[in-house]
């Protein structure tokens, strides 16, 4: 009596695995990517000689030329600004608040902003400026 060799079915591949696989990697992805807000406003950022790199995760003031407060797309009266921080700042880990301003801002106004910020209990508080090259 000779046995035949059962004949291999090699056109049904189990691809479920690679799917799995697949989604697997497309939530690693979606969940390890910082999302960067950042305010699409016409800003000329004034100069420094000595400028370094902003935590990502920095609570970001948009001062635009118009005197105009923004924090998250929202425009932010300087009354209201204090409230607001102490609020977002209660859920920051780093206590820290990046103030973005235009160059034509008068000095008095970004001080008032940066006052605000110190009282709404941010530890540390920087002016975003542009590296000057040479």
């Amino acid at each position: 009596m000779r046995f035949r060799p059962k004949e291999q079915n090699v056109d049904n591949v189990d691809v479920s695995p690679l799917i799995d696989m697949v989604f697997i990697l497309l939530i690693f992805f979606m969940v390890t990517t910082t999302f960067v807000k950042d305010m699409k406003l016409d800003i000329n950022r004034p100069s420094a000689a000595s400028a370094s790199l902003s935590n990502e995760k920095v609570i970001r003031v948009y001062i635009d030329n118009n005197r105009e407060i923004y924090i998250d797309n929202q425009s932010v009266k300087i009354w209201a600004l204090q409230s607001k921080l102490r609020d977002m700042l209660r859920s920051s880990i780093d206590k820290a608040v990046l103030v973005i301003t235009d160059t034509e801002i008068p000095v008095d106004s970004l001080i008032d902003v940066i006052d605000e910020c110190k009282q709404s209990g941010a530890i540390d508080v920087a002016v975003s400026t542009t590296k000057e090259i040479g």
